[in-house]
């Protein structure tokens, strides 16, 4: 039987696809119109075009699919429309959903995030319990995707939906084209765009890794059940300066304090609207972020999955290395 996967084109998706082939699985994909297919215009599959917000071109995607990543997301830290994000990543999750148990589909894995969880205020590694709520999200993408999550639990107790939720953290490693945000962040430092740092920290995993285990969620995972695809926990000094080690350059020696950045990144986001510019230099909401480390535990997927992620360091050289053979990068 068929595989569907949406978001293939992207970062997670892309690497989603790769290991679900290595696997023997028959995969179909959906992508937009428009979609960027550098990532897997060499892969051997199935392509259906269609949009999450479009209910119709969801029911012929999954019709005859046994199965369904849906890793499909609206990934950005700042936009001028939220209404989108919104449509994307919680309506087109609950019409993808509904058609695919309209369709038969005998086995979901949904992407989430950690941005959906709580953060313990000490620093120390949150997990799949920590408690959380809307309130506590930062930002649209932060809300966006919480909400999402809600409402693939809600089908799941209500309509019996056969998904299990992965929460990946912060992926890092080959084909990040757009980039995301944490792969702009280690473009930047290899570029010497980074002068500075904040007291903060995030969980690094390489993306091959969160692509495994997606697979092993699906193999293992337990229906209605959320696992956290996360690898190390570090601080974002030793992020930064492990990448410029990697580029050649000087690791950024300056702590940058919350109040003399979140001012920067209002001007950055009004600057960005006055010139159409598709992102600003400085999100708020991602400064607003760096007050809590953003640490978080794995060890419910390497229990119950088998899930084994590599060092951070492999991922941060896999990362440097992909952006330096790809001159879009390096720009």
């Amino acid at each position: 039987m068929t595989t569907l996967v949406t978001g293939a084109s992207g970062f997670v998706g892309s690497a989603i696809v790769r290991r679900l082939l290595q696997a023997g699985h028959a995969v179909r994909v959906l992508l937009r119109k428009n979609s960027v297919r550098d990532n897997i215009s060499e892969l051997p599959l199935e392509i259906v075009t269609g949009d999450l917000t479009d209910i119709a071109s969801l029911q012929y995607a999954v019709a005859g699919c046994s199965s369904l990543f849906h890793a499909a997301a609206d990934y950005r830290l700042w936009t001028r429309h939220p209404d989108a994000m919104y449509s994307a990543n919680v309506d087109g999750s609950r019409n993808l959903m509904l058609a695919a148990a309209e369709a038969g589909v005998s086995r979901i894995v949904y992407t989430s995030s950690v941005a959906t969880l709580g953060i313990h205020p000490d620093g120390s590694a949150a997990n799949e319990n920590t408690p959380s709520s809307l309130n506590d999200m930062i930002g649209h993408y932060k809300r966006s995707k919480f909400m999402a999550e809600e409402t693939v639990r809600q089908l799941v107790s209500t309509q019996g939906l056969p998904a299990v939720i992965v929460n990946p953290a912060g992926p890092v490693g080959p084909r990040d084209i757009k980039p995301t945000p944490t792969g702009q962040m280690v473009l930047d430092t290899m570029c010497g765009r980074m002068p500075g740092y904040m007291d903060t920290g995030l969980n690094i995993v390489h993306v091959d890794d969160v692509a495994e285990g997606h697979l092993l969620a699906f193999e293992h995972g337990k229906i209605g059940e959320r696992y956290i695809l996360g690898g190390e926990n570090l601080p974002l000094l030793d992020i930064l300066t492990r990448v410029a080690t990697l580029a050649g350059r000087k690791p950024p020696r300056i702590r940058i304090p919350y109040y003399g950045v979140l001012p920067l990144a209002w001007l950055s986001e009004v600057a960005a609207c006055i010139t159409g510019a598709a992102q600003p230099l400085i999100a708020v909401d991602g400064v607003r972020m760096t007050r809590k480390r953003m640490y978080f535990s794995s060890d419910k997927a390497r229990r119950e999955l088998g899930y084994a992620p590599r060092p951070a360091q492999e991922a941060l050289a896999d990362a440097v290395a992909w952006f330096r053979q790809h001159n879009d990068g390096m720009r």
